[in-house]
């Protein structure tokens, strides 16, 4: 798998993996148990198991729109394999976050479907694999409101060898 990815800046980073925590603390599964230094806390613009991107022009695009100030709307599901759940937050859609996911969009293909505009639905995992019992906990223990946030890089995972290049922006790549 491939995917083209917003990345926080350093306060809302930590913002998403306090609440990783929290989860991990209730022993509930959390993104906090992934540690490898690609794993930090971002919004997926677009994969795809051979997405190919046109990272000079995707830089370009970018570049004009990073910063970028991020709102949480709340909690979500999503439905996962074998009756298990995904929780995130999901985030607003404002102009500014639909400009620049239409504009990235004409610089990647082979994105899967639920990447596209129109069907896509920004968030920041916060947890996989949650059984419906775990989810009460996860909602217990999560505030659903959450600070804005700030997007501040682009960066390529390239899930076959399990490495990042930064695209654009003043991120960090791989920190942990």
């Amino acid at each position: 798998m491939r995917s083209v990815e917003l990345t926080l800046d350093g306060a809302s980073d930590a913002a998403v993996r306090e609440d990783w925590g929290r989860l991990a603390d209730a022993g509930l599964p959390s993104l906090a148990d992934h540690t490898g230094a690609s794993n930090r806390p971002h919004v997926t613009l677009a994969a795809g198991e051979r997405l190919e991107v046109d990272e000079p022009r995707l830089a370009a695009a970018a570049a004009t729109a990073l910063p970028l100030s991020l709102s949480f709307s709340g909690l979500l599901l999503f439905g996962a394999r074998g009756g298990r759940f995904v929780l995130v937050r999901a985030v607003v859609v404002s102009s500014e976050l639909a400009t620049l996911h239409g504009s990235a969009s004409r610089h990647i293909t082979a994105a899967t479907p639920t990447s596209l505009p129109g069907a896509w639905t920004p968030h920041v995992t916060l947890a996989r694999r949650l059984s419906a019992p775990q989810v009460s906990t996860a909602l217990e223990v999560l505030d659903a409101s959450a600070p804005p946030a700030l997007a501040d890089a682009c960066r390529l995972w390239l899930g076959e060898v399990k490495a990042v290049r930064e695209i654009a922006g003043q991120g960090t790549v791989g920190r942990i």
